[in-house]
């Protein structure tokens, strides 16, 4: 009897435990994130919100040439031309994901790295529909491109702010994982702001364990109210899969790209001129800013437009018009950013007094533009100085660096060497170069500077 007592008691203890489980489960999410719906079943389904939202999510599928994998005498063009062997290109053929951003121009977001070097760009619609893309520009640095597709019948996706996302917040992924075809993926916002991963240049992620696969990069990240808050851009994991670690480029950073894109077809970068770090708290006590948080200024390079504004050495900028800028990297994003000849508001510490101080943005003298896909693929350049100009006689475009391992690298090209002509094209700047790889040549006949004289150098 007393058995019997005690496991129906058990049982009524245990039934209270569930449905109080169940009712703590099913209570309502906070006031920014709007709850799932219900189905008629009455169970929270995500359903309508993605039926607004996933034609707006498109496949892409890029046709670009391959790298032949034979006798590196083949790679010799004077070796082909003496042999009389045909150029040969294999064509590649890969796929990856995309976001249509402003149905009435046609424009879709991607990754940098899912159309790089494409002979070819197609994307296909949730409804079946193949359409050719046309690539605007690509940015290497954020691996953010847009492409244009025709503008007939297209769903764009509603754009949120990513600047307002907290870490726990749902999100969710849809993409093309393994050209299976579009999928969607749940889980929540990781992490905020991570950066120092090597991944790009200019790193900002949103960090999600909503699960992102190959095929997954350029797709969209959500909200459970369907608005567009990231491009999904990388995973990290050692089996090159899904293990509950993927990033995704903010929406305002991937904006801020595509209007420069829009705009000039490329990026072209400010600077203020200053040598930054973080604000650790060894260095916030030692200056007595308690816990502030900001970008350090280390150094001012003379003549540029922060020593003109009046910024000083230990000065700590801990905002730019009104947004809050919490290290160093946060500061290098926002101006990398701004279009040179915009002007912007830093907020400035300064001992114990802060203060507002407008900055005009100028040119960034170093080129990022996407040289993948070409002979250059590898290369960082800038322009030339005056005073480079000068020494050797002409102007011309200076490789800063090359990628070990890279097209260029295998081509014998160098840092220091300085580009004067490009298939007999002067290259005086960045520009004028790019001119010479609007055909995208497959052999480009440099005509260098390096160590003072003079070299032909045939890159492919």
């Amino acid at each position: 009897m007393f058995d019997d007592a005690l496991r129906l008691r058990t049982t009524v203890f245990s039934a209270a435990v569930f449905a109080g489980a169940l009712l703590v489960s099913m209570s309502p999410l906070p006031a920014q994130q709007a709850g799932p719906a219900s189905s008629s079943t009455g169970l929270p389904t995500l359903a309508t919100m993605l039926e607004g939202v996933t034609p707006a999510v498109v496949n892409i599928a890029v046709i670009s040439r391959a790298p032949e994998q034979d006798n590196p005498l083949y790679s010799d063009p004077n070796f082909r031309r003496f042999f009389n062997l045909p150029e040969q290109q294999q064509a590649r053929m890969s796929a990856g994901s995309g976001v249509i951003v402003d149905a009435a121009k046609g424009y879709v977001l991607t990754n940098h790295h899912v159309v790089n070097g494409g002979m070819q760009i197609s994307v296909t619609l949730k409804d079946g529909r193949q359409l050719p893309a046309q690539l605007i520009g690509s940015d290497k640095e954020t691996d953010i491109a847009l492409v244009q597709i025709d503008n007939q019948n297209l769903t764009a996706i509603r754009i949120g702010d990513s600047e307002a996302l907290s870490v726990g917040d749902y999100v969710v992924a849809i993409g093309n994982p393994f050209g299976l075809g579009q999928t969607v993926t749940s889980g929540i916002v990781s992490a905020l702001g991570r950066s120092g991963l090597n991944i790009e240049g200019y790193e900002d992620f949103i960090q999600t364990d909503a699960s992102i696969n190959p095929g997954n990069s350029g797709g969209a990240l959500v909200t459970l109210e369907g608005k567009l808050i990231g491009i999904n851009t990388a995973i990290l994991s050692p089996a090159g899969a899904n293990v509950g670690i993927g990033f995704a480029v903010p929406s305002d950073m991937a904006l801020s790209v595509m209007k420069q894109l829009v705009a000039h077809g490329e990026i072209r970068r400010g600077k203020l001129g200053v040598g930054i770090q973080d604000l650790t708290p060894d260095i916030a006590e030692a200056l007595k800013l308690g816990d502030l948080r900001g970008a350090l200024i280390a150094s001012v390079e003379p003549g540029s437009p922060a020593a003109q504004a009046g910024l000083e050495t230990g000065d700590v900028i801990t905002a730019i018009d009104g947004h809050l800028i919490h290290s160093a990297t946060s500061l290098r994003n926002h101006i990398g950013l701004t279009p040179a000849g915009n002007r912007v508001n830093l907020t400035v510490k300064r001992g114990d007094s802060q203060r507002e101080i407008a900055v005009t943005v100028t040119a960034d003298d170093r080129s990022y533009s996407d040289l993948t896909g070409s002979p250059l693929d590898g290369v960082r350049l800038r322009e030339g100085s005056p005073e480079e100009a000068g020494q050797f006689g002409i102007a011309g475009v200076v490789i800063e660096s090359v990628a070990s391992g890279s097209r260029a690298a295998r081509s014998g090209l160098q840092a220091g060497d300085v580009i004067v002509a490009a298939n007999r094209l002067p290259t005086s700047s960045v520009a004028d170069l790019r001119k010479a790889l609007a055909d995208k040549p497959a052999i480009l006949a440099l005509e260098l500077i390096r160590d003072g004289s003079p070299l032909l150098l045939m890159a492919r």
